[in-house]
């Protein structure tokens, strides 16, 4: 953003710019003294200004001085002004979206790039960054921290942007990626979930011989967030015992028996997924299978650049998807499992076009395992 300073022309400041020498009505001689033995530093640094006194005043010259200190002069003769406007490469901060939340997965790439599943807060719960060499990824000190050295679990702060997909969950570029703790993570059953004076508390543990031992006990404040998969959120009223679960947590540990530390996102799972939050292997090749059927037929096979068995599969839920169906057959499907609450399967591919149009997803049926069409890209 612009940064704009006006400073009103007086006898002193003509002394700093000849850009008002002839400006009528407003010159007034005066008499200083070169002080050369003064040094004028700008950020700590000595500079060549040397500063006149006139009645006991300091005066420099404003050309030079607003170069040193990174500012553009304009002379404004009509309005008898200086204008000082802030260098800068940019001339509009880019509008990045923001959020602070864990990594469920991350992957490389074919094309070097990491793929970044993020969920948590922010300008969106849920989404898909792409990390790359143009992305600034730091600790929490400052200090550079390696893209490869990510992992699920780890605490983020990010800026993504500005231009993401309209698929769902939405991909974007990660402009910045800030590193913080890397917590536990715990994928089990809830044991008992209950509201204590501090928050709410959740046990986890094992049952044998009809009796139940709690293993660990995730204590929860106001920090805590409780979200879906897919970034809903969740009311803690809702939690059952049974309930299947993600827990972000940690890392560390009281030596209590069970032993307990602080929870930091507690993620639901759907009951059409795995203790893992995701298909299984089996059923999401079969769906990779699919889905290279279709861009076979499409003929976008000499554009991507995924293995065809690394493809990302997903699970989403059908009411917020907008999906490119080419057949009425298809949109009357779609608007059938969206009003029955439904779910989809997604297949995404990385292409040579990511750049200008983003990548390429393939969607089905979750049930019947039926094309419906393409998310659009950008």
């Amino acid at each position: 953003m612009k940064k704009k300073m006006i400073v009103l022309l007086t006898a002193a400041g003509l002394l700093g710019t000849t850009a008002a020498a002839g400006a009528n009505g407003i010159v007034e001689k005066v008499s200083g003294f070169w002080h050369k033995e003064v040094k004028v530093l700008i950020n700590g640094e000595s500079t060549s200004l040397t500063p006149v006194y006139i009645d006991g005043k300091a005066y420099i010259p404003v050309r030079d001085a607003a170069a040193g200190l990174g500012y553009n002069v304009q002379y404004d003769a009509k309005n008898k002004e200086i204008e000082l406007n802030a260098i800068s490469d940019n001339e509009e901060e880019a509008d990045y979206m923001r959020g602070t939340g864990v990594i469920v997965d991350v992957v490389k790439t074919d094309n070097g790039q990491y793929r970044i599943e993020y969920l948590g807060l922010g300008s969106n719960a849920w989404v898909i960054l792409f990390a790359d060499d143009k992305t600034v990824i730091k600790d929490q000190d400052g200090k550079n921290f390696a893209a490869k050295d990510l992992k699920a679990g780890t605490q983020i702060t990010v800026e993504y942007g500005p231009i993401m997909t309209m698929s769902f969950p939405g991909q974007s570029h990660a402009a910045s990626i800030t590193v913080g703790a890397e917590r536990l993570i715990k994928e089990d059953v809830i044991q008992s979930v209950q509201h204590t004076e501090d928050g709410w508390q959740v046990q986890f543990g094992e049952t044998k011989d009809g009796i139940a031992t709690p293993t660990l006990t995730l204590n929860a404040g106001k920090e805590t967030a409780v979200l879906t998969s897919q970034g809903e959120s969740v009311k803690w009223e809702d939690l059952k015992d049974g309930t299947k679960v993600r827990a972000y947590y940690g890392p560390f540990m009281t030596k209590s028996l069970p032993p307990q530390s602080p929870l930091f996102y507690l993620v639901v799972l759907s009951d059409l997924q795995t203790a893992e939050g995701k298909m299984s292997a089996e059923a999401a090749q079969q769906y990779r299978e699919l889905a290279w059927q279709q861009v076979t037929a499409a003929d976008q096979v000499s554009h991507i650049t995924t293995n065809k068995d690394e493809a990302a599969v997903e699970i989403v839920a059908a009411k917020d998807a907008f999906v490119m169906g080419s057949t009425d057959e298809q949109k009357r499907l779609l608007a059938n499992i969206q009003a029955a609450g439904g779910n989809l399967v997604t297949v995404t591919y990385n292409t040579d076009q990511d750049a200008l149009i983003g990548p390429l997803t393939v969607v089905f049926d979750f049930d019947s395992k039926a094309f419906l069409g393409y998310y659009p890209r950008k």
